[in-house]
């Protein structure tokens, strides 16, 4: 069960009471930058600034072997502020990059911002209040989505009306039913919970739902705060959008958020099986938003991914889908028409929208 808790801090009013912290507490933030020289400087800017004490927060920027001056960028940052450390390391991913920060950080509270994003003032402040004041390992607050033209995009997570304990099986469950934020960067976590087992997957994207998956289960709840702290800023080409330019395009991020979603089912299985039903329920929504964003040209009987881990997957559980109660009449819907012949069914109706 969750519990919602009076907020003791206005948003406009969120000084921190210092007697609710160990003064020995300091929070290492880790930003993994790659081709970023635009927007670096607004991002690490963001955490410099933080109405946090500064002699208790670590910034760490790890430059993922940048083509261009993300480097030369980030030297300079760390040259200007005191508290800001740059690391230089050849190209490995996001997730290598934040390993390296983790090997490299000295808080014992740790957070990651994505360098494209940018967070309020007191963010960092909020939630190691959090921590403190519902003596629990991990706190989040919310974030808003920001377009490349500044225009806010509506909210994925609906964030709460107040601060809010949430246990962690019924974490798990919001984020199988697609109601939770699975990312570390709206998040400050206590650092012990990263282990050389529990670290962030190499070589693969939706890595912060597969980690999270995992940890929630060491941890007894986590608390929610109502505050859009945390910009997401949505830029095209990134790792996981779409690029508009290249029609056959299909970011990677939609195959490992299959892979993921029968990890996920496994994990149920073992620990949790008042969750299976929810876990299945996923497995079909991350295969249905596979079909719908697959490339007509890569719908192929040689991909066998497409062909055995996602059609094949769906056909043989397709009495399961239309009985499962969790999945949406919508999604149902969707499924019932794809399913006899997915790729003439997308092709049709790119024929109808003009596509």
């Amino acid at each position: 069960m969750s519990g919602k808790v009076a907020d003791s801090a206005s948003e406009k009013n969120n000084s921190i009471n210092e007697n609710a912290l160990a003064k020995s507490d300091k929070v290492t933030i880790i930003i993994p930058a790659y081709n970023i020289e635009d927007l670096i400087t607004r991002c690490v800017e963001s955490l410099v600034h933080q109405t946090y004490p500064a002699d208790r927060l670590e910034i760490i920027v790890v430059d993922d072997g940048s083509k261009d001056a993300t480097g030369e960028v980030v030297d300079r940052l760390a040259e200007q502020y005191e508290n800001v450390t740059a690391i230089h390391q050849a190209n490995a991913g996001s997730s290598a990059a934040r390993n390296n920060g983790l090997a490299h950080a000295t808080g014992n509270y740790v957070g990651f911002v994505d360098s494209d994003d940018y967070v309020d003032e007191h963010m960092v402040e909020v939630l190691m209040k959090a921590i403190h004041e519902y003596n629990v390992p991990m706190a989040q607050v919310c974030r808003d989505e920001i377009a490349e033209d500044g225009s806010k995009l509506p909210d994925v997570v609906i964030p709460p009306a107040e601060t809010t304990l949430v246990k962690n099986t019924e974490y798990i469950k919001t984020l199988l039913m697609h109601t939770g934020d699975a990312s570390y960067c709206t998040r400050i976590t206590k650092k012990s919970l990263f282990t050389d087992k529990l670290k962030f997957p190499e070589g693969v994207l939706n890595e912060d739902f597969w980690l999270l998956i995992q940890m929630l289960d060491k941890i007894d709840q986590v608390a929610i705060l109502p505050y859009q702290y945390y910009h997401v800023y949505y830029r095209s080409g990134s790792n996981s959008r779409k690029k508009a330019k290249d029609k056959d395009y299909f970011p990677p991020v939609f195959t490992d958020i299959v892979n993921h979603a029968d990890f996920a089912l496994e994990l149920m299985q073992k620990n949790h099986p008042e969750l299976v039903q929810v876990a299945e329920r996923f497995g079909y929504v991350q295969r249905l938003d596979y079909l719908l964003h697959i490339p007509i040209s890569k719908m192929t009987s040689d991909n066998s991914f497409y062909r055995d881990n996602v059609v094949a997957y769906l056909r043989k559980h397709r009495k399961d889908i239309f009985t499962n109660p969790y999945l949406s009449d919508r999604d149902k819907k969707y499924l019932k028409i794809l399913l006899p012949a997915p790729k003439l069914v997308r092709w049709a109706h790119a024929k109808v929208k003009g596509l």
